[in-house]
């Protein structure tokens, strides 16, 4: 049986194509076998939203050669859609495919079999409008199914570079999303993780369609718990969507909405399509239809042009927003996007000084958040055994509101409702204590 091992770089999205790929190899009769192993055929998906995530492909990609110089290495992903002749270059790559027509790996194989020609099957993805419908029927972790509705993103943030390693905003067909989430449902999924480059403007391409109104035909899915948006950008929250979040209740009580930079200044730079005042807005109208939301965000630290004072005016605005999370990334130069052209680059130092301040403020805010939960009986979908303390009877899972749960209970319990009451917070992860289980399949409520 023939052998074929993949390794993935960046993002979740990348992580689901993937996963995607993998079915296609799977359904040809392939055995998925570890990187480190020696395999018939390898497959690189790579990252390139920095110059690390290019250097850190090129890696993996050698390492691959390394293992097995026999091996068919294929490279697919965002560094392979922008830079195919630079990983065509490298002795031993056979085929580069970029962030579509991944649908034709297996005839490309077969062919590379025949004879092994190098193949650049690499397109320009600005051209694409098509939403390359790859479906993943199962997930390794077995609670949270991530469903992948929407690719590309035409906002041209001046410090991103996916629009060109992802090409623009195109949705997944309606009726194909309901489908596969039915699937999922039907295997057993109670939780459905909406994703995507730019999820939030799912819709926007289709006439007569949108964001909520495919949330109300997902609230429709039957035995389908939860619905989890995995990211949307504030301008994305439409009073439509408001409508849902505040009257479905599959919705999640857990937003994550980037907010990249807390002074308007540094938003206008970084082409952000927001003031902080709008964004405040919006995150008002959020907490008062659905209390105890959860919101999350993005930040950006050390952008060009960012002074003390605008360093310091963003980190006022984020304690006010009371953020149940933050995560706090170091701006970095990408090669060939406007903001890496900017003269005004901060320093180093500072930055991490920066990034460092805000982790603090963010561990603050988790910590605050998950204090208001204890004492109350919250609904956790246990996902597996507690890492800290295997052989403890300790399992984890998250609520609606994100909040990460660990308690005592069975293994057996993983992917099914329970009712569990917070006992202690912690930044991380919070203790509990199960109430009882709710077996949804047979609609009755186990007391334990």
């Amino acid at each position: 049986m023939a052998s074929v091992a993949f390794h993935t770089l960046g993002c979740k999205v990348n992580f689901y194509d993937t996963e995607a790929i993998w079915q296609l190899f799977k359904h040809e009769g392939y055995e998925q076998v570890d990187f480190e192993s020696t395999a018939d055929i390898y497959v690189i998906n790579t990252c390139t939203v920095t110059n690390t995530g290019d250097k850190k492909s090129r890696q993996m990609i050698r390492r691959a050669i390394r293992r097995n110089p026999e091996a068919i290495v294929a490279v697919t992903g965002c560094y392979a859609q922008t830079s195919p002749a630079e990983i065509l270059a490298i002795p031993g790559v056979d085929l580069v495919i970029g962030t579509q027509d991944r649908d034709k790996i297996i005839p490309y194989v077969q062919q590379l079999h025949q004879e092994r020609q190098p193949i650049n099957a690499v397109r320009n993805i600005m051209k694409t409008r098509q939403f390359e419908e790859l479906d993943v029927p199962d997930f390794a972790d077995r609670t949270r199914a991530f469903l992948k509705i929407q690719e590309g993103c035409n906002n041209f943030c001046t410090f991103c570079i996916i629009p060109w390693s992802r090409g623009l905003m195109r949705s997944r067909e309606p009726v194909s999303v309901i489908k596969q989430a039915q699937m999922l449902v039907e295997a057993g999924y109670q939780e459905i993780v909406l994703t995507g480059i730019h999820t939030g403007g799912y819709g926007e391409d289709i006439e007569n369609y949108s964001l909520a109104k495919l949330l109300w035909d997902l609230d429709k899915v039957e035995g389908l718990k939860r619905i989890r948006i995995s990211s949307i950008e504030a301008s994305q929250i439409t009073e439509e969507v408001l409508d849902v979040l505040k009257n479905s209740d599959k919705m999640c009580r857990h937003l994550h909405i980037p907010l990249q930079a807390g002074d308007d200044r540094v938003l206008a730079r970084m082409r952000r399509k927001y003031t902080t005042a709008e964004f405040a807005g919006k995150i008002e109208q959020i907490h008062k239809i659905m209390p105890g939301v959860a919101i999350t965000t993005d930040v950006i630290v050390g952008f060009p042009g960012e002074t003390e004072e605008m360093f310091r005016n963003g980190y006022e605005f984020m304690k006010q927003m009371q953020f149940s999370e933050m995560h706090v990334f170091p701006y970095s130069k990408r090669t060939g996007t406007p903001a890496a052209r900017m003269e005004d680059q901060v320093d180093e130092e500072l930055k991490n000084a920066r990034v460092h301040e805000l982790i603090d403020l963010s561990e603050r805010m988790q910590l605050a958040y998950a204090q208001k939960y204890v004492g109350q009986v919250l609904e956790v979908i246990p996902e597996r055994a507690h890492k800290g303390e295997p052989g403890s009877g300790l399992i984890m899972g998250y609520s609606d509101n994100y909040l990460q749960v660990v308690f005592e209970g069975s293994e057996d319990w993983v992917g099914s409702v329970c009712k569990v009451k917070v006992l202690e917070a912690g930044v991380n992860e919070s203790r509990g204590q199960l109430v009882r289980t709710l077996d949804l399949s047979h609609a009755q409520a186990v007391n334990v």
